[in-house]
Parts: C-alpha cells; structure tokens; sequence
C-alpha cells in the first residue's frame, strides 16, 4: 500500500465517510448487497480532511495529467471537489449533469468551453465506472478530449477496469477498497477472519448475500 493511498483512506475512515458493516450489510440502489457504505460528500464537512484531499487530487492531476488544461466534475458529488482542485490548479472549470437541463438553456455541460480542449474528470467514487463514463461520452460528442479520470476512491471491480479500457480514458484514484481493507485491519476495525468475505464481495458482488 502506497503511503498516500494509505493516508488517504485513514482519512476517508476518520470523518466515517466510509463504513464498513459486513455483518449487516448495505443495499445499493442497483439492489446489490454490499458489506461497505462510501459517502465522500461527509468529507466536505471537515475542513482539515477535506484540505488534505483536495491536495492529494492535485497532486495526482498535476503528475498524471499534466497536459490538462480544464477541469469537469460529474454531477453532482464531484463538483465541489472539481472545483476546489480547479481552484488550487488555477484551470478552467466546467461540471456536467446526468442530463440535460429541462428549462432555460438546456445544458448539460454548465460552464464555458471551447472544441479541443484537454479536460480531466473529477470523480468522488467509482463503481462499475458506468455514469462516470457516461459524462465522457457527454464531453466527447462536444469535442472536448478526455485526458483522464480523477476520483477519491473506488472499489477496483474488474467491470471498471475493463470499461475505462474499452474507451480510452486512463484513470487514478486517491485510494481503494484493497487499502482500506488492510487499513481496517491494522486497525482492528474488523478481524482477520472477514478479510477472505470482504475481498470475495469485490470479485462478484452482485451474487453476495452477506457473512
């Protein structure tokens, strides 16, 4: 485990944006069961942590995008984190909805933008990566090029890897579900014996019913 992703997922478990209750597991909104709950807008509440992020994210845009010249959060978690890290890069900014806007101008795209540009995705989450590829999709058929992703955490499922493969876009996270596995473990957050159960639900999730 890197030092960063390890810090930031002390973080992330700090301020309890991320619980974990194997034992009484979580539903989704896709109906699948799962033993960790990730809510990442809890860390806007915490000025120091959500600091701290905000850094790291930098960091990660600046060494891995450097030919980024815009910034996009995806509505709507991701855009205060765009635009804060928009801020400390002194880039551009623009944010994108799921849909477009049902009065007044229409837009999907809010912000001001120009064909061509180089623009990274700001993400909070990643899941099976398909809304977050979606917005790529929103930003390709306006002819902005897609350099990269950009997210707090994700899970690692095999369907993300594979789907951000499929189209091209290169992506990082702050940290995941293996680091913070192993963090809570260190921590006595959960025992050694529900490692083995926590690690089989990222392999197939949709068919895990609980411990």
């Amino acid at each position: 485990m890197k030092s960063n992703e390890k810090a930031v997922a002390e973080k992330l478990l700090q301020c309890n944006a991320v619980k974990l209750s194997p034992d009484n597991p979580f539903t989704w909104a896709s109906g699948w069961k799962s033993p960790i709950y990730c809510d990442n807008r809890r860390v806007l509440s915490f000025p120091y942590v959500r600091d701290f992020i905000k850094s790291e994210m930098c960091n990660i845009i600046f060494e891995s995008f450097p030919e980024a010249d815009m910034l996009a959060g995806v509505a709507t978690a991701g855009i205060a984190w765009g635009a804060m890290a928009a801020d400390q890069l002194k880039l551009p900014y623009i944010y994108v909805r799921p849909k477009p806007k049902e009065h007044g101008l229409g837009n999907q795209i809010e912000g001001y933008y120009e064909p061509g540009q180089k623009v990274v995705v700001i993400e909070d989450l990643i899941s099976t990566g398909k809304s977050s590829l979606q917005v790529v999709d929103v930003l390709r058929q306006a002819n902005i090029e897609v350099v990269g992703m950009v997210s707090i955490f994700t899970y690692g499922f095999a369907v993300a890897d594979k789907a951000f493969q499929a189209s091209g876009v290169p992506y990082r996270s702050l940290t995941n579900y293996s680091n913070l596995i192993q963090l809570a473990l260190e921590k006595g957050i959960i025992s050694a014996s529900l490692e083995p159960i926590l690690l089989n639900w990222r392999e197939d999730p949709a068919s895990w019913a609980g411990v």
